[in-house]
């Protein structure tokens, strides 16, 4: 879609077949659609209101109630935040005491609307015409104040009274990256950023010591799924690594736990992965009473049943046979028929180990196979 297309489509005669595409579609096929409508229309805004209608029902998961009113391209609804993500970082960045915020290559502007929800004035910055249009757009789609320019990030002036956030694009002409030296705009220029009043998102993937110094990494995960990290500039930093799990809120942050090293206990806890990836465990296992099975493996073990949002958490049942043949026969006993296996730490591909079982019974079983101190243990667990 390029940008006069989309103008059309904000105008009357676009908002008018944004809303009959919406109103026919599962009604009527794509093509019978399509081709009633190209009687009326042209082609090519026929076909930009076809595709918005089909991006709004994918962005839902995203943006929920409001993806019926907002605008968006296909790579664009890809790349931008879960709303949940960036009410959180909205949220966060108020409480700080910020009240202006400058989004350094904007996109569609998803981050935009959680901060000016949170209160705070906002202005985008996007190189790609299309997309600063769509970001204005989506602002007063929401009846949401702020401003949009088309421009350089790089070249703009930053106020006095402005927090910078950026999300540096992740994605190259090979795909999506893992290197912060293929970041577009450069990483160099991302940590000078942070050396002050800077946010930054980047990949969850980002290594511990990759972090500038002084710069506070948080990882987040929604809904179990590990999605990004955020860098908070030096002037927001209150520690060096956190750990927060969405929705709940709930979050870790690093004491420098040495959590000692034991047998399973009565009960096995799996952390969440922003708590893995932030190098959290430790701290989980002294919330939860916990200790590790294996100083290597990311479980958690404890004689306490604890509700917590940071890890899920299993009873143990019993202890059976690690070796493959001894443990059919151990689950073949129990009459097991649907098998489950979690694996940490194990070289097995746990489908392929339930296939050459062959089970047959009526119970269904969950085991967890692992190393403790070193040597591989499977255990019979239910989920708390």
């Amino acid at each position: 879609m390029d940008l006069a297309t989309f103008e059309r489509l904000l105008a009357p005669e676009g908002q008018e077949l944004l809303s009959e595409v919406a109103a026919r579609a599962g009604v009527e096929s794509d093509l019978g659609l399509g081709t009633r409508l190209r009687k009326k229309h042209a082609p090519d805004l026929v076909a930009a209101a076809v595709t918005q209608n089909h991006l709004r029902g994918k962005a839902a998961a995203k943006f929920g109630d409001d993806a019926p009113r907002l605008y968006f391209t296909h790579d664009s609804l890809e790349q931008s935040t879960r709303m949940r993500v960036a009410t959180h970082r909205a949220s966060r960045l108020a409480a700080s005491g910020a009240t202006s915020v400058v989004d350094l290559g904007c996109g569609i502007g998803g981050d935009l609307v959680a901060m000016a929800r949170a209160g705070l004035a906002v202005r985008g910055v996007e190189r790609d015409p299309v997309r600063a249009a769509v970001a204005a757009a989506n602002l007063r789609a929401l009846g949401l104040a702020g401003e949009v320019l088309c421009a350089d990030a790089q070249e703009v002036t930053v106020g006095d009274d402005e927090v910078v956030f950026v999300d540096p694009a992740r994605r190259d002409a090979r795909g999506r990256t893992f290197s912060t030296a293929d970041l577009q705009p450069p990483w160099d220029w991302v940590c000078r950023l942070l050396t002050g009043r800077a946010v930054a998102k980047v990949m969850p993937g980002l290594a511990h010591d990759a972090v500038p110094d002084g710069v506070e990494a948080e990882w987040v995960s929604d809904g179990g799924d590990l999605v990004e990290a955020c860098l908070w500039g030096v002037p927001f930093a209150s520690t060096n690594r956190r750990a927060t799990v969405l929705p709940s809120g709930e979050g870790l942050v690093a004491q420098g736990h040495s959590p000692d090293v034991a047998d399973v206990g009565a009960f096995l806890y799996e952390p969440d992965d922003a708590v893995i990836r932030a190098g959290l465990v430790g701290e989980l296992a002294a919330t939860i009473g916990g200790w590790l099975p294996d100083s290597h493996i990311a479980y958690v073990g404890s004689d306490r049943a604890e509700a917590t949002p940071l890890a899920r958490g299993f009873r143990v049942v019993d202890e059976l046979p690690f070796r493959e043949k001894p443990l059919k026969a151990a689950l073949q006993a129990r009459d097991v028929g649907t098998l489950t296996i979690k694996k940490r730490g194990v070289d097995i591909v746990p489908e392929e180990v339930v296939r050459r079982m062959k089970l047959k019974g009526r119970q269904k079983a969950l085991v967890i196979m692992t190393r403790v101190q070193g040597q591989g243990r499977a255990f019979l667990v239910e989920r708390l």
